[in-house]
């Protein structure tokens, strides 16, 4: 499972840690944020303690109206075994119970200067992008107009050197042999490098480029929204390929269905203008523009005008 630590959080976003410093290696498991209202008030039933607790404005004056022999209970239910960290916002004041609780029960307490529904949002995503369900695929992903193309394929098909040509002409590179990906939301899957290989491409012959250094940083990306794959093999003469494009193959990654074609490789095709070609085409498709759709139709009126020629 992937987690993420509260140190991370801490060093993300630059909080002040307050109390609780042995707790600061607890992991946050889900991406969620709980502001303890009803909590505040006594209610624990259904307390979500492996959230982050998040106290604003709105619970800390609700606190400050308890009595004095509740508070110190409060916070220490508020601070169970399962509780990652409690952050305040605004830079608001303490309270002492909190404090004393956080020291005793070892959970971190930390302090932003940011408003309370501008944090939330923030560590949400930064949250839902660090615990998204992650996968790794080996192939190559660029960056061709705008479209986040994977390709994929045996071992010296070709990708890289495919991946090469492309850059050469503008596009760029996000990722070459091992491609991180991440499903960040519905079906989203956002690609990205290993840090080994950041900007890395492996041509056989030459070994290992630094595309960043070779064709300057205009020539490579971090990350990038996969929404096409490209398949390359090797030609096989017994094999029929898709000539008018109407069946639209699909490869599932985690759960998202991606668009998937294959382009079979031989002496004397010019792959990248192929996938340079295929991610215009998929781009036209997505704004209602079909080729292959509108030559059947066309196929189907001079089949039906000859039709009624015979008759």
């Amino acid at each position: 499972m992937v987690v993420v630590l509260t140190r991370d959080v801490m060093e993300k976003f630059k909080l002040e840690l307050l109390a609780g410093e042995e707790g600061i290696g607890r992991t946050i498991v889900t991406s969620d944020i709980s502001r303890p209202g009803l909590e505040m008030a006594g209610y624990f039933t259904h307390y979500p303690a492996n959230r982050v607790q998040l106290l604003g404005k709105t619970e800390l004056s609700f606190f400050e109206m308890l009595p004095a022999d509740v508070k110190l209970e409060r916070m220490r239910l508020l601070c169970s075994q399962d509780t990652p960290a409690i952050i305040i916002s605004r830079d608001l004041e303490v309270p002492e119970e909190l404090i004393q609780a956080s020291n005793e029960k070892h959970v971190p307490v930390f302090k932003t200067h940011m408003t309370t529904t501008k944090f939330s949002s923030r560590l949400t995503n930064y949250l839902e992008g660090r615990l998204a369900p992650m996968t790794a695929a080996h192939g190559v992903l660029v960056d061709v107009y705008g479209i986040g193309v994977l390709i994929i394929g045996k071992s010296g098909v070709g990708k890289s050197e495919t991946a090469l040509e492309l850059v050469k002409k503008g596009h760029r590179l996000v990722a070459d042999d091992c491609v991180e990906i991440r499903q960040e939301s519905e079906n989203l899957l956002i690609g990205s490098p290993p840090p080994l290989l950041e900007h890395l491409l492996e041509i056989r012959g030459i070994g290992i480029i630094d595309i960043m250094t070779l064709f300057g940083a205009s020539a490579v990306r971090p990350y990038k929204r996969i929404t096409l794959i490209i398949e390359l093999e090797i030609w096989d003469p017994q094999k029929v390929y898709d000539r008018l494009g109407l069946e639209e193959e699909k490869m599932k990654i985690i759960d998202t269905e991606l668009t998937k074609l294959t382009i079979p490789v031989r002496p004397g095709r010019n792959v990248s203008v192929i996938i340079e070609v295929a991610a215009m085409n998929y781009r036209l498709k997505k704004m209602g523009v079909n080729a292959a759709e509108e030559f059947s139709r066309r196929l189907d009126e001079v089949i039906s005008s000859n039709d009624v020629l015979d008759d």
